[in-house]
Protein backbone atom coordinates (compact mmCIF):
# COMPACT_ATOMS: atom_id res chain seq x y z
CA UNK A 1 0.00 0.00 0.00
CA UNK A 2 1.32 3.45 -1.25
CA UNK A 3 -0.23 6.71 1.11
CA UNK A 4 -0.96 8.98 -1.97
CA UNK A 5 -1.58 12.72 -1.72
CA UNK A 6 -3.72 14.88 -4.44
CA UNK A 7 -2.69 18.39 -4.06
CA UNK A 8 -5.88 19.93 -6.08
CA UNK A 9 -7.70 16.62 -5.26
CA UNK A 10 -11.12 17.71 -5.70
CA UNK A 11 -11.29 18.12 -9.55
CA UNK A 12 -12.05 15.81 -12.03
CA UNK A 13 -8.55 14.09 -13.02
CA UNK A 14 -7.92 14.14 -9.30
CA UNK A 15 -10.33 12.65 -8.37
CA UNK A 16 -10.53 10.02 -11.12
CA UNK A 17 -6.58 9.42 -10.10
CA UNK A 18 -7.97 8.78 -6.54
CA UNK A 19 -10.43 6.47 -7.22
CA UNK A 20 -8.48 4.19 -9.49
CA UNK A 21 -5.50 4.06 -6.67
CA UNK A 22 -8.02 3.15 -4.29
CA UNK A 23 -9.45 0.30 -6.20
CA UNK A 24 -6.01 -1.49 -5.75
CA UNK A 25 -5.74 -0.76 -2.55
CA UNK A 26 -3.68 2.40 -1.56
CA UNK A 27 -4.57 5.07 0.82
CA UNK A 28 -5.47 8.21 -0.90
CA UNK A 29 -5.65 11.68 0.60
CA UNK A 30 -7.83 14.35 -1.08
CA UNK A 31 -5.76 17.77 -0.26
CA UNK A 32 -8.42 21.14 -0.78
CA UNK A 33 -8.06 24.57 0.28
CA UNK A 34 -12.13 23.85 1.26
CA UNK A 35 -12.72 21.13 3.98
CA UNK A 36 -16.02 20.73 2.17
CA UNK A 37 -15.16 20.26 -1.05
CA UNK A 38 -12.58 17.73 -0.14
CA UNK A 39 -15.27 15.65 1.82
CA UNK A 40 -17.37 16.17 -1.17
CA UNK A 41 -14.58 14.49 -3.36
CA UNK A 42 -13.84 11.45 -0.99
CA UNK A 43 -17.95 10.91 -1.48
CA UNK A 44 -17.64 10.27 -4.69
CA UNK A 45 -14.70 8.12 -4.52
CA UNK A 46 -16.67 5.90 -2.36
CA UNK A 47 -19.62 5.92 -4.49
CA UNK A 48 -16.83 3.97 -7.09
CA UNK A 49 -14.98 2.55 -4.27
CA UNK A 50 -17.30 1.59 -1.23
CA UNK A 51 -14.24 0.54 1.11
CA UNK A 52 -12.01 3.11 -0.11
CA UNK A 53 -9.15 3.92 2.07
CA UNK A 54 -9.88 7.68 1.64
CA UNK A 55 -9.35 11.15 3.56
CA UNK A 56 -10.60 14.75 2.81
CA UNK A 57 -7.45 17.12 4.46
CA UNK A 58 -6.38 20.51 3.73
CA UNK A 59 -3.64 20.53 1.28
CA UNK A 60 -0.56 21.05 3.10
CA UNK A 61 -1.73 17.88 5.40
CA UNK A 62 -1.81 15.93 2.07
CA UNK A 63 1.48 16.73 0.97
CA UNK A 64 3.09 16.05 4.55
CA UNK A 65 1.65 12.61 5.27
CA UNK A 66 1.89 10.94 1.79
CA UNK A 67 5.07 8.76 0.32
CA UNK A 68 4.03 10.22 -3.39
CA UNK A 69 2.22 13.23 -3.94
CA UNK A 70 -0.24 14.02 -6.95
CA UNK A 71 -0.25 17.99 -8.32
CA UNK A 72 -3.30 18.27 -10.11
CA UNK A 73 -4.34 22.10 -9.82
CA UNK A 74 -5.33 24.15 -12.47
CA UNK A 75 -2.41 25.82 -14.04
CA UNK A 76 -3.69 29.20 -12.92
CA UNK A 77 -2.59 28.26 -9.72
CA UNK A 78 0.20 25.63 -10.60
CA UNK A 79 2.84 28.22 -9.31
CA UNK A 80 1.10 29.63 -6.39
CA UNK A 81 -0.09 26.50 -4.75
CA UNK A 82 3.92 25.09 -4.95
CA UNK A 83 5.34 28.37 -2.74
CA UNK A 84 2.65 27.65 -0.54
CA UNK A 85 3.42 24.20 -0.16
CA UNK A 86 7.25 24.28 -0.79
CA UNK A 87 8.13 23.14 2.87
CA UNK A 88 5.59 20.60 3.09
CA UNK A 89 6.44 18.68 0.10
CA UNK A 90 9.94 18.96 1.36
CA UNK A 91 11.85 16.00 -0.91
CA UNK A 92 9.18 13.69 -2.00
CA UNK A 93 8.52 12.39 -5.73
CA UNK A 94 5.86 15.04 -6.90
CA UNK A 95 3.92 14.16 -9.93
CA UNK A 96 2.71 17.01 -11.89
CA UNK A 97 -0.05 16.52 -14.01
CA UNK A 98 -0.74 19.60 -14.86
CA UNK A 99 -1.47 20.76 -18.19
CA UNK A 100 -0.74 24.63 -19.01
CA UNK A 101 -4.05 24.94 -21.07
CA UNK A 102 -6.66 27.54 -22.11
CA UNK A 103 -9.41 27.09 -24.50
CA UNK A 104 -10.96 29.26 -27.00
CA UNK A 105 -13.34 29.28 -29.75
CA UNK A 106 -11.92 26.86 -31.91
CA UNK A 107 -10.51 24.55 -29.43
CA UNK A 108 -7.92 24.00 -26.74
CA UNK A 109 -4.61 25.61 -26.79
CA UNK A 110 -1.16 25.14 -25.15
CA UNK A 111 0.14 27.96 -22.93
CA UNK A 112 3.68 28.89 -23.75
CA UNK A 113 5.76 28.64 -19.89
CA UNK A 114 8.79 30.58 -19.23
CA UNK A 115 10.69 26.89 -17.46
CA UNK A 116 9.48 25.36 -20.76
CA UNK A 117 7.10 23.52 -19.55
CA UNK A 118 4.21 23.18 -16.12
CA UNK A 119 6.92 19.95 -15.08
CA UNK A 120 9.67 22.25 -14.91
CA UNK A 121 8.31 25.19 -13.68
CA UNK A 122 7.47 22.90 -10.19
CA UNK A 123 10.98 21.51 -9.94
CA UNK A 124 12.35 25.42 -10.02
CA UNK A 125 10.00 26.57 -7.24
CA UNK A 126 9.63 23.23 -5.42
CA UNK A 127 13.53 22.48 -5.47
CA UNK A 128 14.34 19.71 -2.88
CA UNK A 129 11.23 17.76 -4.14
CA UNK A 130 12.00 14.69 -7.00
CA UNK A 131 9.74 16.00 -9.66
CA UNK A 132 8.06 13.50 -12.31
CA UNK A 133 5.84 14.59 -15.04
CA UNK A 134 3.38 11.88 -16.34
CA UNK A 135 -0.22 10.75 -16.25
CA UNK A 136 -1.25 13.72 -18.71
CA UNK A 137 -3.19 11.38 -21.07
CA UNK A 138 -5.75 9.66 -19.00
CA UNK A 139 -9.38 11.17 -19.52
CA UNK A 140 -10.68 12.35 -16.50
CA UNK A 141 -14.24 10.97 -16.80
CA UNK A 142 -13.23 7.11 -17.83
CA UNK A 143 -10.92 7.45 -14.61
CA UNK A 144 -13.87 8.40 -12.80
CA UNK A 145 -15.53 4.75 -14.07
CA UNK A 146 -14.01 2.59 -11.72
CA UNK A 147 -15.49 -0.48 -13.40
CA UNK A 148 -14.33 0.46 -16.59
CA UNK A 149 -10.20 -0.72 -17.25
CA UNK A 150 -8.71 1.78 -18.53
CA UNK A 151 -6.14 1.38 -21.87
CA UNK A 152 -3.05 2.98 -23.12
CA UNK A 153 0.15 3.76 -22.23
CA UNK A 154 1.28 6.66 -19.42
CA UNK A 155 4.77 7.67 -20.72
CA UNK A 156 7.04 9.13 -17.32
CA UNK A 157 9.03 11.92 -17.46
CA UNK A 158 12.25 12.95 -14.74
CA UNK A 159 15.64 13.35 -13.91
CA UNK A 160 15.54 11.24 -11.10
CA UNK A 161 16.11 7.91 -11.32
CA UNK A 162 14.52 6.53 -8.13
CA UNK A 163 11.34 9.21 -8.60
CA UNK A 164 10.62 8.09 -12.02
CA UNK A 165 10.37 3.94 -11.31
CA UNK A 166 8.19 4.83 -7.91
CA UNK A 167 6.04 6.44 -11.03
CA UNK A 168 6.31 3.92 -13.20
CA UNK A 169 5.35 1.10 -10.57
CA UNK A 170 2.44 3.01 -9.59
CA UNK A 171 1.03 3.42 -12.86
CA UNK A 172 1.45 -0.11 -13.53
CA UNK A 173 -0.80 -0.63 -10.47
CA UNK A 174 -3.21 0.87 -12.91
CA UNK A 175 -5.30 -2.62 -14.95
CA UNK A 176 -4.49 -2.60 -18.84
CA UNK A 177 -1.93 0.03 -18.25
CA UNK A 178 1.83 0.09 -19.57
CA UNK A 179 4.50 2.51 -18.08
CA UNK A 180 7.03 3.65 -20.46
CA UNK A 181 10.18 5.70 -19.48
CA UNK A 182 10.04 9.12 -21.81
CA UNK A 183 13.17 10.55 -20.76
CA UNK A 184 14.27 13.72 -19.07
CA UNK A 185 12.37 16.59 -17.39
CA UNK A 186 13.06 18.41 -20.48
CA UNK A 187 10.52 16.12 -22.40
CA UNK A 188 7.56 17.14 -20.20
CA UNK A 189 7.27 19.99 -22.61
CA UNK A 190 5.70 17.42 -25.30
CA UNK A 191 3.88 15.27 -22.80
CA UNK A 192 1.85 18.53 -22.05
CA UNK A 193 1.25 19.22 -25.70
CA UNK A 194 0.51 15.87 -26.37
CA UNK A 195 -2.19 16.54 -24.02
CA UNK A 196 -3.51 19.45 -25.65
CA UNK A 197 -3.67 17.54 -28.54
CA UNK A 198 -5.89 14.64 -27.23
CA UNK A 199 -8.39 16.83 -26.00
CA UNK A 200 -9.29 18.58 -28.80
CA UNK A 201 -9.16 15.04 -30.83
CA UNK A 202 -12.08 14.19 -28.35
CA UNK A 203 -14.22 17.40 -29.24
CA UNK A 204 -13.70 16.70 -32.68
CA UNK A 205 -14.41 13.23 -32.40
CA UNK A 206 -16.46 13.09 -29.52
CA UNK A 207 -14.45 10.38 -28.26
CA UNK A 208 -12.57 9.40 -24.90
CA UNK A 209 -9.08 8.78 -26.63
CA UNK A 210 -5.72 7.53 -24.93
CA UNK A 211 -2.69 6.83 -26.16
CA UNK A 212 -0.60 3.74 -27.20
CA UNK A 213 3.03 3.05 -28.56
CA UNK A 214 3.36 0.64 -30.87
CA UNK A 215 7.09 -1.00 -31.69
CA UNK A 216 8.28 -0.79 -28.27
Amino acid sequence: MTVIGFIGGTGAEGVGLAIRFARVGDRVLIGSRSEERANEAVARIKEQVPDADAHGVPNFQAAEESEVIFLAVPFEAHSSTLVELEESIGDKVLIDVVVPMEFGEDGAHLVPVEEGSAAQQARLLVPRAKVVSGFQHLDAALLRQASKPLQGDIIICADHKGAKKTAMDLAEKLEYVRALDGGGLNNAHYLEACAVLLVNLNRIHKARSSIRIFGI
